[in-house]
C-alpha cells in the first residue's frame, strides 16, 4: 500500500483511511454530507498526490499524442487542457486522462493512479513506431485539488499571477506560496469549479499549509474520497472501471463529444468506433433517478417491467444535492430514452427508477 505525502497529516486530522487504487487514503473526515456540501457552496481540498503524471516530449509529441487520444489535440495551443480517453484495440477503453499542452514539443498526461502502470506500459508500446520521450513522473509530484465556488478567490491569495479569470480547462506555471514553476489548473471532478495545483513532493507541507491558512477566512476544509464520488456522480462524470473500463466503448458510455473523427487525424481502433457512432450502438449509458426507496449500487441488474434484465448498474448513491437517489446504468438502447421507466434489483426486488439526462444536478 503506497502512502501520498500527506498521509500522516490526513491522519492527524482524524480522516477515515482506506486502501484506494493502491494508495492508503482518506476517505472522509467530517462526515461525506457536510464535505460535499463544504465543495457545493464553498472550498474543500482533496488529496490527489496518487494521480499519475506522464509527460511525451520531442518533436513527434503531438503525432504521438494523436494516435493514442481519442480527442484532437491539434486544437490545443499552449496553456490549454484537453479531456479524452485512450481507446483500446478491441473497442474498450485503457483509461481517460487529460492533456496538457506546455509547448508544441511537450505535453502532460494526467491518468488514473489505479491505471498509471497500465498507462505506462501502453504508452511505451505505442511509441515503438514514434519514439517520443516519455516520462512517467507520478512518484515525483503530488497534486491539491481545491474545489468550490470560493476557490480561486482564495488561492488567489498565494500567487500575484491573476488566476481568478481563468477561463475553463486552462493552466499557467506560476510562482505559488512563494515556490517557482508551479502548475496550476482550472479543471477539476466535482462540477463545482476550483483548480487543481501540482508541484514536488518536496514543497507538498509548504504549500498545504499555505492554502489551508488562504482558505481560512472562507470555510475551507480537507474533504475525502467518499465526496469526491458523490460530486462527480453528480455531475454524470465518467469513474474508470465504472461507466469505462476495458470493454465499455466511448460511444457506449456517452463520449462521442471526446471522441473525433476527423480527416487529418488517426487514432487507436478509429474505424471500429466510427462504425459504431454510423450505426449506432446496442447498448448505452444514461442516468437514472429511483422512484421507489432503494439505493442503487454497481453490479446490481437493471431489468424491464416483465423481469428481463437489460443492463446492470455503473455508480450509484444518495445525492446529497439533490436528496435522490440516483445511478449511471450500461442498459439496451431500445430502454434508454429520457423518460423511459425501468427497474433496479435491490434486495430481489425490482424498484422502479426513471431515465434522466445527466448532469443529474445542475448550478
Amino acid at each position: 500500500m503506497k502512502n501520498t505525502v500527506f498521509t500522516s497529516k490526513h491522519e492527524e486530522l482524524g480522516a477515515k483511511m482506506v486502501p484506494f487504487a493502491g494508495f492508503y487514503m482518506p476517505v472522509q473526515y467530517a462526515g461525506l454530507v457536510v464535505e460535499h456540501e463544504t465543495v457545493r457552496k464553498g472550498v474543500g481540498v482533496f488529496d490527489v498526490s496518487h494521480m499519475g503524471e506522464i509527460f511525451v516530449g520531442g518533436e513527434k509529441a503531438l503525432e504521438f499524442v494523436q494516435w493514442i487520444s481519442s480527442n484532437d489535440a491539434s486544437v490545443l495551443t499552449n496553456g490549454k487542457v484537453q479531456y479524452a480517453c485512450f481507446p483500446n484495440d478491441t473497442g474498450g477503453v485503457v483509461d481517460d486522462f487529460l492533456t496538457y499542452r506546455i509547448s508544441e514539443t511537450e505535453y502532460l498526461l494526467v491518468v488514473n493512479a489505479s491505471n498509471t502502470e497500465k498507462d505506462w506500459n501502453w504508452l511505451v508500446k505505442q511509441n515503438e513506431k514514434y519514439k517520443v520521450v516519455l516520462h512517467n513522473a507520478s512518484d515525483e509530484i503530488s497534486q491539491l485539488a481545491v474545489q468550490g465556488p470560493l476557490a480561486l478567490k482564495a488561492m488567489q491569495k498565494l500567487t500575484d499571477t491573476k488566476i481568478e479569470d481563468m477561463e475553463y480547462y486552462t493552466f499557467k506555471y506560476l510562482t505559488f506560496a512563494g515556490i517557482p514553476n508551479i502548475l496550476l489548473s482550472t479543471t477539476g471532478y466535482t462540477g463545482s469549479g476550483g483548480c487543481e495545483i501540482y508541484f514536488k513532493n518536496e514543497d507538498a507541507s509548504q504549500i498545504w499549509d499555505a492554502v489551508f491558512e488562504a482558505g481560512k477566512e472562507f470555510g475551507i476544509k480537507p474533504i475525502g474520497l467518499g465526496a469526491r464520488d458523490t460530486l462527480r456522480l453528480e455531475m454524470g462524470f465518467c469513474l474508470y472501471g465504472h461507466e469505462i473500463d476495458d470493454t465499455i466503448s466511448p460511444i457506449e458510455a456517452g463520449l462521442g463529444w471526446i471522441t473525433k473523427f476527423t480527416d487529418h487525424k488517426n487514432f487507436i481502433n478509429k474505424e471500429y468506433l466510427f462504425k459504431q457512432k454510423q450505426e449506432g450502438v446496442s447498448r448505452k449509458l444514461v442516468g437514472i433517478e429511483m422512484v421507489d426507496r432503494g439505493i442503487p449500487r454497481q453490479g446490481y441488474e437493471v431489468v424491464d417491467a416483465n423481469g428481463n434484465i437489460i443492463g446492470k448498474v455503473c455508480s450509484g448513491t444518495h445525492a446529497p444535492s439533490l436528496n435522490k437517489a440516483i445511478a449511471t446504468v450500461l442498459i439496451k438502447t431500445d430502454y434508454a430514452k429520457t423518460g423511459s421507466e425501468i427497474y433496479v434489483k435491490i434486495r430481489d426486488k425490482a424498484l422502479k427508477a426513471v431515465v434522466v439526462k445527466m448532469p443529474f444536478y445542475k448550478q
